[in-house]
């Protein structure tokens, strides 16, 4: 496929057959993102962290025509800027932890414009929640390098880099596997030194790491705390500070760490539940934060011990609330709802540096993880329903991975993770995770604090026909009194300032996704 930096040049560059037709319901609403303007616009976070004396890598994400150029003021000794690509790299050189305001400037032949950028420099990583991919819901036990270089090529040039998606992530079955037959995954599991080996199919990570580096992104991989991974490939038990200098010693970012086979090594009441859920973690995320590179920490534990309330205090940047989405049955609702209701729950424990996961993104052409071996179809999702998805995860403050198929991105998909207005929602620096409002069996309502003083707000039909959705001012926490200015996310459009209530029309399982400001604020 060809791709630009434009979202609606991407679109008009794929052919018919590259399209994804995706279930529909006849009221559905077809691509609402607009095409990214050409003028040069700053997206992602506007704050980001690091700690002292570890490299620092961020790809500046800006959408606009190319070709585009970048500056920095105010940029801490010890970091540089590459200006055509936007790519920051360095290490900060003052290691005494402090914050940098900084401002990021970018300018093609239309226009130029500029953002603040705080660069925090302390103990805390993902302030705002990590973006990216990983390879599970399409690939499952079959990863390779050579996919992965692609994966990280594709994020870019499909423009989901420009929105702030940051990492490449290999899941399960980059290892070698006990007892296999298979060349490729046969071998011994561990190196003279006792560091772990991978299979064949990654015959030198350091380099696919570079790669994926080269381009301004970061790379991460999983493992697990017990002898197996989940697919039976080898884990990191009894092995941990050694899996941890590999994975620094590789350089990779992002750590998914999946609790599988730890159950025979701690079987149910050996110890004490909490001390079991929680030992293999705070065992791997003291070792992480010693090491002499940002390693973010992904908690992969199902929710179990109420993971939520500890999952930070033992090195924990996020961590799964619920089981695997991609195995959750829908009844009267698809899956994603019940695990989205079932995160939503816990949002008084979500901050910056700890985020509740509930799990990635499928859409476009996904996996069946009731049968792996079968080849990626169609997500059988409506368009309301994806928006729907999407507009549930960036209110919670989740974590943004799609697990579809990058490989085979069309317009409608792209158009639902690459909204700059719906991941501003997510990528917010105050880091509040959105309330419930209201939960019935036909409507759920979401509400999000945001740092200027706005509140993102989802309506959200969970009936079979259009219903009308209503909020007052008061429900989302506003002052009545000057009225409120409402903006549709999805859209793009200025909804005028209504008094103390706003009314949408909402379509059989749609959202209208909205931020709402006091009226006298200007627009953003």
């Amino acid at each position: 496929m060809a791709f630009t930096h434009r979202f609606g040049a991407a679109v008009a560059a794929l052919s018919v057959a590259g399209v994804l037709v995706a279930a529909q319901s006849a009221d559905d609403p077809g691509i609402l993102t607009p095409p990214a303007p050409h003028e040069p616009r700053i997206n992602g976070p506007s704050v980001y962290g690091t700690r002292p004396g570890r490299p620092f890598l961020y790809r500046i994400p800006a959408t606009g025509d190319r070709p585009m150029t970048f500056s920095v003021k105010g940029l801490p000794e010890g970091l540089t800027l590459d200006g055509p690509t936007g790519i920051i790299r360095g290490t900060v050189a003052n290691r005494t932890p402090r914050s940098y305001p900084t401002t990021l400037v970018a300018r093609n032949a239309r226009g130029r414009t500029q953002r603040a950028f705080t660069i925090v420099v302390g103990d805390t990583l993902a302030l705002t929640p990590p973006m990216g991919w990983n390879d599970w819901y399409t690939f499952y036990e079959h990863p390779t390098d050579e996919l992965m270089r692609r994966a990280a090529g594709i994020m870019v040039t499909s423009g989901m880099a420009d929105h702030g998606y940051q990492y490449v992530n290999i899941d399960d079955s980059w290892m070698g596997k006990p007892k296999s037959n298979d060349p490729d995954l046969s071998g011994p599991a561990r190196d003279e030194r006792g560091m772990i080996n991978p299979n064949r199919r990654f015959p030198d990570m350091k380099a696919m790491t570079g790669y994926i580096h080269g381009l301004g992104l970061k790379a991460g991989l999983y493992t697990s705390p017990g002898p197996r991974t989940c697919a039976g490939f080898y884990g990191s038990y009894d092995h941990e500070a050694l899996d941890a200098a590999r994975f620094v010693e590789w350089g990779f970012d992002f750590l998914k760490y999946d609790w599988c086979s730890y159950d025979e090594v701690a079987p149910k009441g050996s110890v004490p539940e909490a001390e079991r859920l929680q030992k293999p973690y705070r065992l791997m995320g003291g070792l992480l934060q010693k090491q002499p590179r940002d390693i973010v920490f992904n908690l992969c534990q199902y929710g179990m011990g109420e993971v939520w309330t500890w999952g930070g205090d033992v090195g924990g940047h996020s961590w799964r609330t619920t089981g695997d989405l991609g195995l959750e049955k829908g009844q009267r609702l698809p899956g994603f709802y019940a695990i989205g209701f079932r995160n939503a729950e816990h949002a008084d424990h979500a901050r910056p540096g700890r985020w509740n996961d509930p799990d990635y993104i499928l859409i476009g052409y996904v996996g069946n993880a009731h049968s792996i071996s079968d080849p990626p179809k169609p997500t059988s999702l409506t368009q309301h329903e994806q928006y729907s998805y999407m507009s549930m995860w960036v209110l919670m403050a989740a974590p943004l991975f799609y697990s579809g198929d990058i490989t085979r991105l069309d317009p409608f998909t792209l158009n639902v993770l690459n909204n700059a207005e719906v991941i501003a929602v997510d990528q917010d620096s105050l880091g509040r995770q959105a309330r419930i409002v209201r939960k019935t069996d036909d409507e759920f309502v979401l509400a999000k604090p945001m740092e200027d003083g706005s509140v993102a707000v989802g309506l959200f039909n969970l009936a079979e026909t259009p219903r009308e959705i209503a909020v007052t001012a008061a429900d989302v926490g506003l002052n009545e009194a000057p009225g409120l200015r409402v903006r549709d996310l999805w859209r793009w459009k200025e909804l005028g300032p209504v008094a103390g209530r706003y009314t949408a029309t909402v379509g059989r399982h749609g959202v209208m996704l909205v931020r709402m400001w006091p009226a006298a604020s200007k627009t953003r």
